[in-house]
């Protein structure tokens, strides 16, 4: 149970309930994050936003990394909300429940090539307090490999928002 009182459809906002609408006739609910987020109607829309940009859309990353990016960072974070819900949507994605199994083992167990698993491997890096420690030469090693600058900052925009939603999921006791 959450932390805090969470909205009802009814209790959202029109704009917020224009867009759960959808998900409510195809899926007969709402998830706890969705219901956090429509408390505040800006926070819901930057968050949707980058959920558009980053996840929902083709991008120069394909959907098996990008998934791959969001178990892994949940993982690490200890969000276990957001494990279920990217077991789920990777499923959806075409993954394999092997594939997801290998996943959530971590980088190394993964049947994946080197240049994926250095990329992976840089993602949990970049979602650690200390960040700011990472140098030019780990990122000239991911290019080096054949990663261009494109796919690099949208591996770590993924990371990012992995660590702000596993914030929030956990702060407010999601998923419990």
């Amino acid at each position: 149970m959450a932390h805090i009182d969470l909205p009802e459809f009814e209790q959202m906002s029109p704009s917020i309930q224009e867009k759960a609408r959808p998900i409510l006739e195809k899926t007969g609910k709402l998830g706890e994050i969705f219901k956090l987020l429509a408390i505040d109607e800006n926070i819901y829309n930057a968050t949707d936003v980058m959920v558009q940009n980053y996840l929902l859309k083709q991008t120069h990353l394909p959907y098996y990394i990008k998934e791959a990016i969001a178990l892994l960072i949940s993982k690490e974070n200890s969000c276990k909300m957001c494990v279920d819900v990217h077991k789920n949507i990777a499923k959806m994605l075409g993954l394999t429940q092997e594939q997801i199994e290998e996943i959530l083992q971590g980088v190394e167990a993964m049947n994946t090539d080197k240049k994926t698993k250095a990329l992976l491997e840089f993602c949990i890096r970049a979602s650690q307090k200390d960040n700011y420690k990472i140098t030019k030469q780990q990122i000239d090693a991911l290019k080096e490999l054949g990663w261009s600058d494109k796919e690099i900052l949208e591996a770590v925009a993924i990371t990012g928002y992995f660590n702000y939603i596993n914030t929030l999921s956990n702060v407010f006791g999601l998923g419990e």
